[in-house]
């Protein structure tokens, strides 16, 4: 179970706007990236974190992952505290980030294993579960392949193996559809249902496409400027803003003045955590 209350992360101004402003002015004000984000993702759940490019998403995950520090709020991991001290709270997270970040020159099965050795495998017991995994994924073909000529969804393949190398309860992925094709999105898809329904994984997903969200998704996080805005199925976000279409429903959340989304506090559309 991943839980987050108001977390706030400011960034200093851009440099070449610090630079450009003239020398007796006054100093830039530092750019709000996370203002104020509060939910809780459960275990044998998928959750998603939906907001427009800009909302805050990726930071709110780098400060869930421990890779950033909050300036305000809290996170902690299966009860366990983000912060200050992140080690704990980190070995049980698998995190699959935007940039994936793949070693190019090291095959698929090179780069799994290595993860699972900095994470505190044996390289036995990482090989073991590197092979495991793709079974699962089907990418047996890719394991002894450098990564410098994978395509975006082979790409995709072996850095989500290599999150979940370890096994771990919760699972962090940020955007991970972005690139793939049709077949490699159902596929992910597929994977991540079986690992909610048959492992009870805690999965927190953030992404800007409705229609993922509709078809994956139990619990649904609305964030707009850095805020936790609304929370609920899709189903009751839909009821809630009495829009059929989930597209207009988000809108009319994250953007419009509507009494759902009206200043005072976010709305809790009142959906259950419940595994599917």
């Amino acid at each position: 179970m991943i839980q987050t209350e108001h977390l706030c992360r400011r960034f200093p101004a851009p440099r070449r706007l610090r630079d450009w402003r003239p020398r007796a002015g006054p100093a830039r004000a530092p750019i709000t990236a996370v203002a104020d984000v509060s939910f809780t993702a459960a275990d044998g759940c998928i959750t998603g974190l939906l907001g427009a490019n800009g909302a805050g998403k990726t930071t709110t995950l780098r400060l869930v992952a421990g890779l950033l520090a909050p300036d305000a709020g809290w996170v902690q991991v299966d009860g366990l505290p983000v912060h200050p001290e992140p080690r704990a709270a980190q070995a049980r997270l698998g995190v699959l980030s935007d940039a994936r970040g793949l070693y190019p020159r090291l095959t698929a099965l090179e780069n799994i294993i290595y993860h699972g050795q900095l994470q505190g495998m044996s390289a036995e017991h990482a090989h073991e579960r590197a092979l495991a995994l793709a079974q699962w994924l089907d990418m047996v073909p890719l394991l002894h392949r450098r990564a410098d000529g994978f395509s975006q969804g082979e790409r995709m393949k072996t850095a989500l193996a290599r999150a979940l190398v370890h096994d771990p309860a919760n699972i962090i992925l940020d955007e991970p559809t972005n690139g793939l094709d049709v077949v490699a999105t159902r596929a992910l898809r597929h994977f991540l249902r079986e690992l909610r329904d048959r492992q009870g994984k805690c999965i927190l997903v953030s992404t800007h496409i409705m229609q993922e969200v509709e078809r994956l998704c139990d619990h649904v996080v609305v964030v707009a400027q850095g805020r936790t805005v609304a929370q609920g199925s899709v189903a009751a976000l839909r009821q809630a803003t009495g829009r059929q279409d989930f597209e207009e429903a988000f809108v009319a959340l994250a953007f419009e003045d509507t009494p759902a989304a009206a200043p005072g506090g976010p709305l809790d559309a009142g959906a259950d955590h419940a595994p599917r």
